[in-house]
């Protein structure tokens, strides 16, 4: 529930949907009541007609007894009980003539004084029914030289309204709810139109994650706008940061670089000199500062990230491979490659070099007469094999060898780097190393690395 609510968008349709909910009961409540309002003004309507019915149908004989000359013509009126009543008498209350509906019942009236013309309506309950609602006329009619004044009134159980709402619920509740999944629905179109620059946000920033881009270049909306210009500018002084890192990286290489010459210059002294046990331990010292300088350059390059690279995979291996041919043990070692020319992988130039001479440097250390390097692409990516036919590793020397400080050799010199600083490349570059054992005996070492057209830009 906790990451549900960390969505934005799952956030915005609960408070929509709560929205609309308290929107629809509002709605069915108003609605409800305005119903049953017009339900009365009809039905008080409805009366007034009886009303004006029953007092053009009032007559009195010579007995002075009031008649009907003619009921009215609702058969509820008839019924005993059925829903419609009326009644006549005086203006003291006193009953004349009542409906057949009211049985040996009467309305009880409230005493108001009613003016000649005047209508009146009440609720009341009465002994036959919770409710009534009663409307009331007071008339004056003219018989034997005399005016005598009638009270006329009509009633209807408020049951008939009552009934009348419930059925409008019944038809209102699933037109609300109908207009409900229509208001969500546009809700979550809505939202998700809103959010849909944020898409396009966060595809920036995975541009500029994995170096095809330095800025934020997305299309978002004046509310967006300044967290992007924020995001920039930090990213200008982080790039700025990070230059700066380097070029100090780089002046810390060439400041090593005179005193580790003239250390070998040294070395080489000593060894003419027969003193060969001082001149492994200064070479050993030389070369552990040369291999954690080349881990710091190759680390401040890796931190520097920028744009989408692209060096080519025979080209950096050939010349790695002349290199080696010239060491003396080089010269006794078979090199040989199988690299079409138009492999290329998306990486730094130096940091391929790095990753492609530590592993031939420690396959030549190793070897007992061939290292072979062999390329082929798959699915956007380029495979790089280094084969060589030495003692081979274990699986757990191969899972050992990639550890910080891990060698295989504990007799050698080095510091152990070189495959550590190899893995924080391809780290970086989105490759990766499997150790494996040769078919023929000896170590092979598959590169996968990622090429240019599968990380360009779109």
């Amino acid at each position: 529930m906790t990451y549900r609510m960390q969505s934005l968008r799952v956030r915005l349709l609960i408070i929509s949907a709560g929205i609309v909910v308290l929107a629809l009961f509002v709605t069915a409540i108003g609605l409800t009541e305005l119903f049953e309002r017009h339900s009365k003004r009809r039905v008080a309507q409805e009366l007034d007609v009886y009303l004006t019915q029953l007092s053009g149908a009032i007559r009195f004989d010579a007995d002075q007894q009031p008649f009907l000359i003619r009921d009215p013509a609702d058969p509820r009126f008839n019924t005993v009980f059925g829903g419609l009543y009326w009644q006549i008498g005086t203006d003291q209350n006193d009953i004349l003539l009542r409906s057949r509906s009211l049985w040996d019942s009467e309305i009880s009236l409230p005493q108001d004084t009613l003016v000649p013309g005047e209508t009146h309506q009440h609720s009341l309950e009465t002994a036959f029914s919770r409710a009534l609602l009663v409307r009331e006329q007071m008339i004056t009619i003219p018989t034997a030289g005399t005016l005598v004044d009638v009270r006329v009134s009509v009633a209807v159980d408020s049951v008939e309204i009552e009934r009348l709402a419930v059925d409008f619920r019944k038809e209102l509740i699933p037109a609300l709810a109908l207009l409900g999944i229509v208001l969500l629905a546009g809700f979550g179109f809505q939202i998700a139109a809103g959010l849909k620059p944020l898409g396009s946000l966060q595809a920036s920033v995975n541009k500029v994650r994995s170096g095809k881009q330095s800025r934020l270049t997305a299309d978002v909306p004046r509310e967006v706008k300044p967290l992007v210009d924020e995001v920039n500018a930090l990213l200008e002084l982080q790039g700025e940061s990070m230059i700066r890192a380097r070029d100090r990286a780089a002046d810390l290489a060439h400041g090593f670089k005179t005193p580790l010459t003239a250390l070998a210059t040294d070395i080489a002294r000593l060894q003419a000199k027969g003193e060969t046990q001082i001149a492994a331990d200064i070479e050993d010292v030389a070369m552990r500062m040369k291999r954690l300088m080349e881990r710091e350059l190759a680390q401040a390059r890796i931190r520097h990230g920028g744009r989408v690279h692209s060096a080519s995979l025979n080209a950096a291996t050939a010349a790695i491979l002349r290199t080696l041919e010239r060491t003396p043990r080089g010269e006794t070692i078979q090199l040989t490659q199988d690299i079409p020319d138009h492999i290329d992988v998306a990486m730094d130039r130096d940091d391929l070099n790095e990753v492609l001479g530590n592993l031939l440097e420690n396959a030549l250390r190793h070897a007992r007469s061939l290292v072979h390097v062999t390329a082929a692409c798959h699915a956007g990516r380029a495979v790089v094999e280094i084969t060589d036919d030495g003692a081979g590793l274990s699986k757990e020397q191969s899972d050992a060898m990639v550890k910080r400080g891990a060698r295989m050799d504990v007799k050698g010199t080095g510091t152990g780097l070189g495959l550590a600083i190899v893995q924080d490349i391809l780290d970086a570059s989105k490759g990766s190393m499997t150790l494996k054992q040769a078919r023929g005996g000896g170590l092979k070492v598959v590169l996968d690395l990622p090429m240019p057209s599968a990380v360009a830009p779109d």
